[in-house]
């Protein structure tokens, strides 16, 4: 359908924009007139919630994106961090979530190739990818099919486009029945004297667009994802991309290729919101204007309209400014590729936004004003109750421990996500160290003989449902214990902050507290932001998902040959338990997956403890001091000691004997700041000599050996049972039998 590009501008075709009315008074007293057609749609989509922050900017600013290793904060495509030798890693999360419930293969496909475009753009080479994927109820009637398609979109992208997927995390809860999150993660390597920018600079120089022809898909994606969704949901289907990881593979290469010959300026990825954002974008930083002649666009379909064109989130785009000197050199290299390359404008210094299509100018906006003046709110928000203190003696034990033990590692959440990362491809490029099912995904620093980096996506939003501060906090930690636990330095983060609607004063609480705690911990972690994403209106009919602030991090391993894993304890090593006793029960799996019961407050999360303990931990483990380690999160001391066991495929002789409080709390507490390390028998006394003289809480568990779990007299489970419970749930669940349903009751 063509639509005029005159076309009246009435109240209704306002609100379908998602601009409010005193935003439309606004843009009004910018240009002085009333906006054409084409340029209400870039105000759409320059002012919406993905694409401003309008919500959440003003909490944004409180986190820490500085520190040592920094070298590109947020306001870039991503992330940069200083790896030493030269070397650098990009890398940033991004969310896909309404696109990937409406049409779930190409949401999460798409969602995986707007990361890796968002690396490369920088001049990376993605080494590494991870997604973090909630959905709804096990036996809700749309999870099964949505499981499916995420993550076949996600293996279907990376794959192909030849990128290892080393870790991420999938989980269910009712809470996501309507609004499942889809969050991507790409990191890549560069040298730290060849990162490029996105900051335009000279005037009258060429803007360039490269890569494939515009359609019509994605047309309003932005702005689709920055409202709730509501019985209209299947109307929404067209604003869902298209993604072709051949062509992005050769968009990856070409752009590489070119930005070694000193072509490029600035470069930006077409992402959210297509040739606007990226135009826009790119002027305004460098304090020009940007002239777009719509007639030299390649597209692949006829009689498209500029307001298409300029809205239309068509996959695998990029934008460049380009020495001019270099147009047939660069115009080479794209066609090589079987890309497209077409000058469509130029730079001014007037500061303008001109569009034109067809001999008319469509669009006529001030380039500064269109970022800079996006509306910022500070939004009321009311600070959330918490619950109740629930001590342990007031949380019933289990009549079986070990049937308690089973039930946790075959539940939902809990059990193998084997079915999953075996339909990544999580060895291709032949550096990964460490993929899915530890800690931390590893990948090898390719040139570099002892180099390595790990990586970890973590949050617990049960834990921020219940007390957000904490909750942030929590997120924040367990990423960094995870990377710790492989013997690597932490060194960076980026974060994905998932929430509901915040125009209401209670979610908008939630994610006020939760950027308390991110940035409580990044600080005292040394663990600063560098990137990230807020997805907000996660609802549907009103009902929004758990508050879901995702923390995906990176670290530094000097020398991988002195990295831990989970599964390499050997016979005869000792059992130590870092950190003190399980005695939290509050929110626990314990109590959610066996008793039936969600109660009580999350976790405290100290921070010097958490500083303290895993630097220990850290330490000990690149001295050769440690056969193996995991870090307490999920299920506790417990669900620790059996992944430990299944993944060595050696037993375990475990007593209590020396711990103070119930055997449940000791067992399934989820008290913060504590892992399990396997150390040699031989050096045993040293470790534990060593962490008393830190002051770091210490105990001595048992001694590996045997066929299976064997903790006092409470429970004895074989190798072969605990694998049972935690193989078999998901592959049920997929092929859609009973003991999947029986298992999730």
């Amino acid at each position: 359908m063509t639509i005029s590009n005159s076309r009246p501008i009435t109240p209704e075709l306002i609100a379908a924009h998602g601009l409010k009315p005193d935003e439309y008074e606004r843009i009004l007293s910018l240009i002085g007139r009333e906006p054409t057609f084409t340029e209400l749609g870039i105000f759409s989509a320059m002012w919406n919630e993905h694409c401003s922050y309008k919500s959440s900017k003003r909490w944004l600013r409180t986190l820490p994106t500085t520190g040592p290793r920094v070298i590109q904060g947020p306001g870039e495509n991503a992330g940069v961090v200083d790896i030493d030798d030269g070397d650098c890693v990009v890398f940033k999360m991004e969310s896909h979530n309404h696109p990937s419930y409406i049409e779930p293969y190409q949401g999460a496909a798409t969602g995986v190739g707007g990361i890796l475009r968002d690396v490369f753009t920088m001049g990376a080479r993605p080494i590494a990818a991870m997604n973090a994927l909630r959905f709804g109820a096990p036996d809700h009637p749309k999870t099964r099919h949505l499981v499916s398609g995420v993550v076949a979109g996600v293996g279907g992208y990376g794959n192909s486009f030849g990128v290892p997927t080393v870790g991420g995390e999938v989980e269910f809860d009712p809470r996501y029945n309507g609004n499942i999150l889809v969050n991507a993660f790409a990191a890549g390597l560069a040298r730290t004297d060849g990162i490029f920018y996105s900051k335009a600079e000279g005037v009258g120089l060429p803007v360039v667009y490269l890569g494939a022809k515009t359609g019509r898909d994605g047309v309003g994606g932005a702005t689709m994802a920055s409202a709730e969704f509501d019985e209209s949901i299947e109307e929404k289907r067209p604003t869902v991309q298209v993604g072709d990881p051949f062509t992005e593979k050769c968009l990856l290469e070409a752009c590489l290729e070119l930005m070694q010959t000193g072509a490029v300026i600035a470069i930006q990825d077409m992402g959210a919101a297509g040739l606007t954002c990226s135009a826009v974008e790119m002027g305004a930083k460098g304090d020009l204007g940007i002239e777009l002649n719509l007639d030299l666009v390649p597209v692949r379909e006829e009689r498209m309209t500029a307001y298409e064109m300029m809205l239309s989130e068509s996959q695998e785009r990029m934008l460049m400014v380009l020495r001019p000197e270099k147009e047939k050199e660069a115009e080479a290299i794209f066609h090589k590729w079987g890309l497209d390359f077409a000058i469509v404008g130029h730079t001014t210094d007037d500061l303008r936004f001109r569009v034109l299509h067809q001999g008319e100018e469509v669009a006529n906006l001030p380039i500064k004003e269109l970022g800079d003046e996006a509306p910022e709110y500070d939004r009321p928000w009311r600070e959330p109750g918490k619950p109740a203190p629930l001590p342990a003696s007031l949380v019933a034990e289990p009549n079986d421990y070990g049937l308690a033990l089973l039930k946790l590692v075959g539940s939902p959440n809990q059990s193998s996500r084997r079915w999953v990362y075996e339909q990544y491809d999580t060895l291709i490029q032949g550096n990964s160290l460490q993929i899915p099912g530890g800690d931390a995904g590893v990948v090898r620093v390719e040139g570099h003989p002892t180099k390595a980096l790990a990586f970890s996506s973590d949050v617990t939003p049960r834990y921020v449902e219940a007390d957000p501060f904490e909750g942030g906090k929590q997120a924040v930690a367990e990423c960094w214990r995870n990377i710790t636990a492989t013997g690597a330095e932490p060194l960076a983060a980026t974060d994905n902050l998932n929430f509901g609607n915040p125009e209401k004063p209670d979610i908008m609480g939630q994610f006020v507290k939760a950027i308390e705690g991110i940035g409580a911990a990044c600080r005292a972690l040394d663990f600063p932001i560098v990137s990230g994403n807020v997805s907000l209106y996660n609802e549907t009919n009103g009902l929004a998902i758990l508050p879901t602030p995702t923390i995906a991090g990176v670290g530094l391993l000097p020398d991988w040959a002195a990295m831990a894993r989970i599964g390499t304890a050997n016979e005869g090593d000792q059992v130590v338990l870092i950190g003190g006793d399980g005695s939290h029960l509050g929110q626990s799996v314990y109590l959610r997956d066996v008793l039936g019961i969600v109660d009580g407050p999350a976790p405290v999360v100290d921070l010097a403890d958490e500083r303290r303990n895993g630097d220990f931990v850290r330490s000990a483990i690149r001295n050769g001091q440690i056969s193996a380690c995991h870090d307490i999160s999920s299920g506790g001391l417990a669900v620790a000691l059996a992944e430990m066991v299944m993944a060595s495929g050696k037993g375990m002789s475990i007593s209590l004997a020396d711990c103070t409080g119930p055997a449940h709390a000791l067992l399934f507490g989820e008290d913060q700041a504590r892992y399990v390390v396997i150390v040699p028998a031989d050096l045993a006394n040293f470790v534990c000599a060593s962490a008393e003289g830190a002051a770091v809480p210490f105990r001595r568990l048992g001694t590996v050996g045997g066929t299976g779990l064997v903790v006092d007299d409470l429970l004895a489970l074989s190798i072969e049972q605990l694998r049972g419970a935690h193989e078999s749930w998901f592959p049920a669940f997929m092929d859609g039998s009973s003991n999947a349903a029986a298992a999730a009751e």
